[in-house]
């Protein structure tokens, strides 16, 4: 993983303390279960963890499971959403009790974005997800194209069952609009899959700069919770302790550099005791608040 941090997040933004609720948000074209790897990373590390079965058909509808979720939780939430779930998080997210909000592949629209205006202009070669015409409302993946698209680093088996068992993703939920994305107000986190042909991986490093979220950078498909569940919990429980990778490593960095500096220190203080020490043994002299002498030294009382 590639971490990163953007600067530009609102001033507004508060430093979470560490929540041990994650509620878990899928896009569209698939149901819940696809987050069960992530599910089970997260439980063995001892978070309570809660996954949205929103029937995408409408924003607000998706919207009003997910609040419910929400607010069955008993302390503060770390919100995650994958694909179109990132739309639902961005609405859902302004819940008072929504500590910080996770983006995996994930759209991250401003006010009054929707998916629909999010990939009305695709950049110039950018892969084009195969969405068959839609049907009585109601949108599909092409399934012999599925598993380039969507799922190409998981197994065919997945793949194919994922294809097979698709959840049709209502026009009027991607063309649902954020009001207030709750990434304004939110400490966010964001992570890249760098090889996935939904959302070009440019298109999710700017939605990830402009919401000032802490980046990483996975190789992996659209599907990266599937095929790689490790880094995703990692990442949610980044955002649960509300340290990014960056800030995690300036850190160590920092703490290393002390380290060596106060070696040097030591050796220098060491150096100017003991000369001291010899000094203070000949003549008896006593320093601040230690009298220097040929026993252990015992601290004087001023």
């Amino acid at each position: 993983m590639t971490p990163t941090s953007n600067a530009n997040a609102a001033s507004t933004k508060q430093a979470p303390h560490s929540a041990r609720n994650v509620v878990l948000v899928h896009g569209g074209f698939v149901d819940g279960s696809g987050w069960q790897k992530v599910h089970n990373a997260l439980k063995k590390d001892g978070y309570n963890v809660t996954i949205v079965q929103n029937p995408t058909t409408t924003l607000a509808d998706d919207v009003a499971i997910t609040r419910r979720a929400i607010a069955q939780q008993d302390g503060p939430v770390v919100l995650v959403g994958h694909s179109y779930g990132g739309v639902v998080v961005s609405e859902a997210g302004t819940d008072p009790k929504v500590q910080s909000v996770v983006y995996i592949a994930a759209f991250a629209p401003d006010r009054g974005e929707s998916v629909q205006t999010l990939i009305a202009n695709p950049p110039p070669g950018a892969p084009v997800p195969p969405i068959l015409p839609p049907q009585d409302g109601f949108l599909f993946l092409d399934r012999a194209k599925f598993a380039e698209s969507f799922a190409g680093d998981v197994t065919a088996d997945e793949a194919n069952f994922m294809a097979d068992s698709q959840v049709p993703w209502g026009v009027e939920a991607l063309g649902g609009a954020v009001t207030e994305p709750a990434w304004k107000t939110k400490p966010s986190w964001y992570l890249v899959a760098t090889e996935d042909r939904m959302i070009p991986p440019p298109a999710q490093q700017m939605m990830a700069k402009r919401a000032g979220a802490t980046v990483v950078e996975v190789p992996g498909s659209h599907a990266i919770h599937v095929s790689n569940p490790e880094a995703v919990a990692k990442l949610i429980e980044q955002a649960a302790s509300g340290r990014s990778p960056r800030r995690v490593a300036e850190r160590h960095a920092r703490s290393a550099v002390s380290k060596k500096k106060s070696r040097a220190n030591l050796g220098r203080d060491r150096g100017a005791r003991e000369r001291t020490l010899g000094r203070g043994i000949r003549s008896g002299i006593t320093l601040g608040e230690r009298e220097i002498c040929d026993r252990p030294c015992i601290r004087r009382e001023q």
